[in-house]
């Protein structure tokens, strides 16, 4: 299959019409490669909030209203380009209101899977960054999942998610041998620790993960207004990948899709006939993850 990972510029959009031309020229453009899966990246829908006007997207309470209110809109455009495409595009996420914290509505940051014959599930974020947290209380959403697709299995780790083995260890016992990990990052240190994690979860379950990151500078908001990182696709470094693991990748900053051809047949091959079990050996790891609390003995 081509996997398309998108190095995604947030943009300014004053109607409805200029934020529907965006999303269809970037899925066109990828589809017209013959892409297959399209990964847009986290916090995409909030450059929806500019739609609500400059005073809406620069508050970050606001903005996060703003974009819940048109996510449902856009979510139906992703549907209809998924179907006229005939691909399966992860929607970039964004905030839906839709828990409650201490009796008051709180949003999830959440990420929706389309496929040609619609909505395939969604994703919630699981584990805050310190920002989403303590600045802009945006909390855990609902379970890990495994969406089934005619592509294969297919798990999503939001950003920061990324950065804990457990994820990814989970999702591949569920039987993903892809997970996209769309990312938003203001700092190269930011965009490095998704990367390592990304390429960490690739080599750990031996899989195929995909990085799609917000880049560029996104002044008109408080919360992503300053976006570092590259598109990229990673799998383990062993048979039937790269040895550096990378196996497409873009430039730092640049702003479009980055396409890579995977044989669904890899990741299965891999795990059954690899230099190195990584994927069989973790329960080996795990029984024997424990310290011992006894001292050496001294000379």
């Amino acid at each position: 299959m081509r996997i398309a990972a998108a190095a995604y510029p947030l943009s300014v959009l004053d109607t409805w019409a200029a934020c529907a031309a965006k999303t269809r020229d970037w899925v066109a453009e990828a589809a017209g490669q013959g892409a297959e899966l399209l990964v847009f990246p986290e916090y995409g829908r909030m450059e929806l909030a500019t739609l609500d006007g400059a005073a809406a997207a620069a508050d970050l309470e606001r903005s996060l209203h703003a974009a819940a209110r048109w996510t449902e809109r856009a979510n139906d455009l992703t549907a209809e380009l998924a179907r006229e495409f005939g691909v399966h595009i992860l929607a970039p996420s964004g905030p839906v209101f839709d828990a409650d914290v201490a009796g008051r509505a709180r949003p999830v940051n959440r990420a929706s899977l389309y496929g040609p014959r619609g909505l395939v599930g969604h994703q919630d974020k699981q584990v805050m960054t310190r920002f989403e947290r303590e600045a802009w209380n945006v909390v855990p959403g609902g379970p890990l999942r495994v969406f089934d697709t005619a592509l294969g299995r297919i798990g999503v780790l939001i950003c920061y998610d990324a950065e804990f083995p457990l994820l990814g260890r989970a999702l591949v016992e569920a039987g993903a041998g892809i997970i996209l990990v769309p990312s938003c990052t203001d700092t190269l240190a930011g965009y490095w620790r998704v990367r390592v994690g990304a390429m960490a979860r690739a080599l750990e379950g031996q899989c195929v993960t995909v990085q799609s990151p917000t880049v560029g500078a996104a002044a008109w908001s408080p919360a992503v207004d300053e976006n570092v990182g590259a598109a990229a696709v990673y799998g383990p470094a062993d048979l039937g990948f790269p040895a550096t693991g990378v196996v497409a990748e873009g430039a730092l900053g640049a702003p479009g899709w980055v396409l890579a051809d995977i044989d669904p047949e890899a990741v299965a091959r891999v795990r059954r006939e690899g230099a190195v079990f990584n994927h069989a050996h973790w329960p080996e790891s795990a029984v024997r993850a424990t310290v011992s609390d006894e001292t050496a003995d001294l000379p």
